[in-house]
């Protein structure tokens, strides 16, 4: 186990660093930077102007046209490393380690409601559909879950506003001062995984339901209930555990569009500020925060299902 850990960790560790040195490629070769926009409008980076003239000196520092490349990135790196990346350009009166640290906590309660819903709702659709197999009750479930995998969370964030808020005026529509506010965004980030988590749960106990365990337990005469809860969905939970962490770190890194139309002050409308600004501190640590988030949670998956299924480590050992 301990050679399993190790193997996903190093793997996770070159992930990391492909990621940055490929964000830090593509952000040299896009044309301009902070400095030009700055220079062009100071309203778009919301900086007075002796704010403006500190930030320009820093952003030369670390990353003006004198210091190569090279260095540039080992700088970011370095600060990375130590969790010390420096003042963001757009917000100087911010450091671009305290907002993630200040923003991240939101999008994260977003992400983690919205899974928590969407298992809450997929694992008794996935395993309804699964006893009913092929049957009208089986293809209408399968049917709706098919279209809530179709349709983007902006376009169910857009419907919940105009159904819960332009006609029934029962919720607020947007903001972050309480558990109403919460609803909707919630709601709309639900679907999606709502709808790919009980196509797992159905594959998986329709899957468990064909093991010999299974069969013997139901020939029997074993109560139906006491079967499915504990031989046939314990089992087909296992599968499902490999999909729901990556699930829950892709929506706190995809919150992008339900913070800007729900008006959240999560890190999604901090990154977009950094991408429109070409404010490079705040663009590299927002980009290199999200990827550790996603690999670390597929590592710690991996881990997990490792420990809930050793097959799954034995299958690599080398003969």
């Amino acid at each position: 186990m301990v050679r399993f850990t190790v193997h996903r960790l190093v793997r996770a560790i070159i992930t990391l660093v492909m990621v940055s040195l490929l964000t830090f490629v593509l952000l040299q070769l896009a044309p301009g930077n902070f400095a030009d926009l700055s220079a062009i409008t100071s309203g778009a980076t919301m900086t007075a102007q002796g704010q403006r003239d500190e930030v320009m000196s820093s952003f030369t520092a670390r990353y003006g046209d004198q210091v190569p490349a090279w260095q540039q990135y080992l700088i970011f790196m370095k600060g990375a490393v130590t969790w010390d990346m420096g003042p963001s350009y757009k917000y100087p009166s911010l450091t671009v380690e305290g907002i993630i640290a200040g923003a991240f906590p939101v999008s994260a309660t977003i992400a983690v409601l919205a899974v928590a819903l969407a298992l809450l709702v997929a694992v008794p659709i996935g395993v309804l559909a699964a006893r009913r197999r092929n049957g009208w009750l089986d293809n209408l479930l399968m049917f709706l879950v098919t279209i809530g995998n179709s349709v983007p969370n902006y376009l169910m964030g857009a419907f919940l506003l105009i159904i819960l808020v332009g006609r029934l005026n029962l919720l607020p529509s947007g903001g972050w001062d309480g558990p109403l506010n919460m609803v909707m965004p919630v709601i709309a980030l639900a679907i999606g995984p709502m709808a790919v988590l009980a196509r797992y749960v159905r594959s998986a106990v329709i899957e468990t339901l064909r093991e010999e365990y299974v069969t013997t337990a139901i020939a029997k005469g074993g109560p139906g209930r006491t079967i499915m809860v504990r031989h046939v969905l314990r089992n087909s939970l296992i599968p499902v555990v490999t999909v729901v962490g990556p699930i829950v770190a892709s929506l706190m890194a995809g919150t992008v569009f339900i913070e800007t139309m729900f008006r959240i002050p999560g890190l999604g409308q901090y990154f977009t500020g950094a991408a429109t600004s070409r404010d490079m501190p705040l663009l590299m640590g927002t980009t290199l925060f999200f990827a550790a988030l996603l690999v670390i949670t597929n590592v710690v998956v991996d881990v997990s299902y490792g420990i809930l299924d050793p097959r799954t480590r034995m299958e690599r050992r080398p003969a």
